[in-house]
């Protein structure tokens, strides 16, 4: 009889912990959301600085969502899909800005730099998912072997990449990460107000919609 109770005592304190946790992430999201301002501002781009950037989306948008993230980060990898998927669905609202933060291994920049050498022949977005979805290259010749596959002109990419011609752009995204004292990846800024880590795909969804009302 003794156990019995017992028993139900530790089922009264787990349901009891559950909604605890569930209200604290309820909470979290209602903060998350009227955190962020609906009133996009230009500043927002002018202060972080994009003008180097690759990005997505609208020309003219209600909200923007500038990203600062290494390729060798695995949640930044979790966050490639949603962000991409994002980009498609509210394409015209919306617009996605890439900046690099290398700073998680000692290969990160040439990750960083086959991104940018990749778009110079105007396929950065398909470099950037290549990368996620191949995490976890990080020699030279792996990173030539991507850009064969995805049909990059090979010496034009091999120079750009051999030179390191996009080298002082990465950096000036570094400085400015720092400056904004981002301290890990992924990083957003979302109409101007930061936030840190993998955001759920409801919960990046439920910000959307609200902002773009």
């Amino acid at each position: 009889m003794l156990n019995k109770i017992n028993k139900n005592k530790w089922k009264i304190i787990i349901i009891f912990i559950v909604l605890v946790c569930l209200s604290f992430a309820f909470a979290g999201l209602f903060y998350l959301s009227s955190l962020i301002s609906n009133n996009y501002s230009q500043n927002t781009e002018n202060t972080i600085g994009i003008e180097n950037n690759y990005w997505l989306g609208s020309a003219n948008p209600k909200i923007v969502i500038i990203e600062f993230a290494d390729f060798a980060c695995p949640y930044c990898r979790e966050s490639f899909s949603k962000i991409r998927e994002i980009g498609i669905k509210y394409k015209k609202d919306v617009k996605i800005i890439y900046k690099d933060f290398p700073v998680l291994t000692d290969y990160s920049t040439n990750l960083a730099l086959a991104g940018k050498c990749a778009g110079e022949q105007g396929m950065f977005w398909i470099m950037h998912d290549k990368l996620f979805l191949n995490q976890g290259v990080s020699t030279k010749t792996e990173i030539f072997e991507l850009a064969n596959q995805i049909g990059l002109e090979n010496i034009q990419f091999r120079t750009c990449f051999n030179s390191k011609k996009y080298i002082k752009e990465i950096e000036q995204d570094l400085q400015i990460g720092k400056e904004l004292e981002i301290t890990g990846t992924p990083s957003w800024f979302i109409n101007g107000e930061k936030i840190e880590g993998d955001i759920p795909y409801d919960i990046f969804i439920q910000i959307i919609e609200k902002l773009i009302k």
